[in-house]
């Protein structure tokens, strides 16, 4: 026996639209549509249980004769408050799933001469359109060794170039911008610094990470007058590469040394010195950079960076472990500017410093990775010649007693180029006073510890700061407004700015400001941003900051959703 056919119009049509075979980058798409008759059936219609073989579709029997419109007297019968409540709930819930996920579901109507009845007459057709984002552009971020992230090729994965240059493309092109992720390693003490590991050109090179410094530039073989033995070889430059000085970068770099720029000259020399008189003399060159994007895509562009040949101070003890600075200010010059300038990644950068002796950080460049939630923003102050990150700080405050700021309102500079943080001497001189009542708290003063200028010897066993850091109190930064409630604040913790020494005693990591810098801006070093994920948005000039274990960044805060499979 023939099966029935029944002649019944859909009420819902699911379509899935899958890439093409030569493009499978675009992703596929799920649509649902929901289409209704403007006419609706005449009232003396009834539903027949015959007509409905399938049981999913059957009447329902307390309603089958009644007619059609009489089911909205039944909300008669209901207590309007109680109806109100249930719509006002659902409206919350509505607007709440659509704060938290934005880009999740959009809803449009669609018209189209094609949707009309018999008679002629248009149907509305809501459409609700679903993203499915391609494996390889919302990959998860496994957890990294610093070696096996930057050298890929040591991990013995081979990788067809060419089929990986058809296809990211296209994922690269469905963002304005993409991000990149570079591992961090290093610690507080005793290493005194956080590097990172970049290509240029050929070879791998190890830099110091410092967001106070413009210029990025590692040691160099032209020949080298006064080098450090440093973590790799010295750096060759290519023939036919250097920079020329009518060259704008050069200008940029020039115009706020001492020598006289050369405007015809064929190479760009550049002399740096930093706060503790250490200093780079060399000449600017370009080479190729490499660089993996979130996205997937790789990137490789001539960027322009300093081969620094005479290196002389304290810096050089600093490039037995590295080859040399990544600068990431706000400078033109600076690696995330040119990034930016070029296309690649938007103007943000941040960086995640670990707390853990051993353990992992990592630097951002781009906003895709920049959590969406959990993050505290202040502006970011504007500085008439520096690019450098600061903002304003209306009081400070240890514990429930206040840090002299001279009357005026305070600057904090961010500088992961510094190992400690430093307090004008005012706000230092109160701040050890309040301190003097650890001593009889079973912790004594230890003059012999020449690790940092004040040091305790605790009169019991430790292990960690979380043994001791119940005798110290908060430090508070109070930013913006002098009102205690509307203002934003950053809180220090004694984790933030204490550290234990190779004697095990406890050391603070705050020093006198007096003479660095112009003696008045409190400067934040690397002991008070471990274990902070810190942002510099050069787009929306702000800076942001968040708690993190810097392991990894988190998948579930980020704008750019991560699925796995």
């Amino acid at each position: 026996m023939e099966p029935q056919v029944h002649d019944q119009r859909a009420h819902a049509v699911v379509i899935i639209t899958l890439p093409p075979s030569d493009d499978p980058s675009q992703g596929k798409t799920i649509s649902a549509f929901t289409l209704t008759d403007h006419n609706c059936p005449p009232e003396t219609e009834t539903l027949n249980p015959e007509d409905y073989p399938n049981p999913t579709f059957q009447p329902d029997p307390l309603h089958e004769n009644q007619d059609p419109g009489l089911w909205l007297s039944d909300l008669s019968t209901v207590s309007p408050r109680l109806v109100l409540g249930l719509v006002g709930i659902s409206l919350l819930a509505i607007a709440f799933y659509a704060s938290v996920f934005p880009n999740t579901l959009q809803m449009f109507r669609v018209y189209d001469e094609r949707d009309r009845d018999d008679e002629g007459n248009r149907r509305e057709t809501w459409s609700f359109s679903f993203p499915v984002y391609h494996k390889l552009g919302a990959r998860a971020i496994p957890d990294r060794n610093l070696a096996e992230v930057v050298d890929v090729v040591k991990s013995g994965i081979s990788i067809d170039q060419d089929q990986v240059n058809n296809v990211l493309p296209a994922i690269a092109s469905s963002f304005d911008s993409s991000t990149t992720i570079l591992p961090v390693g290093g610690d507080l003490y005793s290493n005194g610094l956080y590097f990172t590991r970049i290509r240029l050109g050929r070879h791998y090179f190890y830099l110091d990470i410092d967001t106070g410094s413009d210029l990025t530039w590692v040691q160099c073989d032209a020949p080298c007058r006064s080098c450090a033995k440093g973590a790799n070889q010295l750096y060759t430059p290519r023939k036919g590469m250097l920079v020329r000085s009518a060259e704008s970068l050069c200008v940029e770099v020039q115009k706020n040394q001492m020598t006289e720029q050369c405007e015809d000259c064929e190479q760009c020399d550049y002399e740096i010195e930093y706060a503790d008189l250490s200093s780079s003399l060399g000449v600017l060159t370009k080479d190729v950079f490499h660089i993996n994007l979130h996205n997937g895509s790789v990137a490789e562009l001539d960027i322009v960076f300093g081969c620094g040949y005479d290196q002389q101070g304290l810096l050089l003890n600093t490039l037995l472990k590295t080859d040399g600075i990544l600068g990431l200010s706000r400078a033109k010059i600076s690696l995330p500017s040119q990034l930016a300038s070029r296309g690649i990644i938007s103007n943000v950068v941040g960086h995640c410093l670990p707390s853990d002796l051993n353990g992992e950080g990592y630097i951002i460049m781009g906003s895709d990775l920049v959590p969406s939630r959990g993050m505290t923003w202040v502006p970011m102050l504007h500085h008439s010649h520096l690019e450098v990150y600061q903002m304003q700080v209306s009081k400070m405050s240890y514990g429930n007693g206040m840090l002299s700021l001279d009357g005026r309102v305070g600057k904090v500079l961010f500088d992961t180029g510094s190992s400690y943080t430093y307090f004008p001497n005012k706000a230092y001189s109160q701040l050890v006073h309040s301190l003097k009542e650890v001593s009889g708290l079973g912790l004594t003063l230890d003059e012999s510890d020449k690790t940092l200028p004040i040091c305790w010897q605790p009169d019991f066993l430790i292990s960690s700061l979380s043994d001791v850091k119940r005798l110290f109190r908060p430090i508070t930064l109070q930013i913006g407004s002098k009102w205690w409630i509307i203002s934003r604040k950053l809180v220090l913790q004694p984790e933030d700015y204490l550290i234990i020494s190779n004697k095990g005693n406890v050391c603070l990591g705050i020093l006198d400001g007096s003479s660095v810098h112009d003696g008045s801006t409190i400067i934040l070093g690397d002991v008070s941003m471990r274990g902070h994920l810190i942002v510099y948005d050069n787009m929306k000039r702000r800076i942001g900051w968040m708690r993190s274990d810097c392991v990894r960044p988190r998948d579930s805060d980020f704008n750019l959703p991560f699925f796995q499979g």
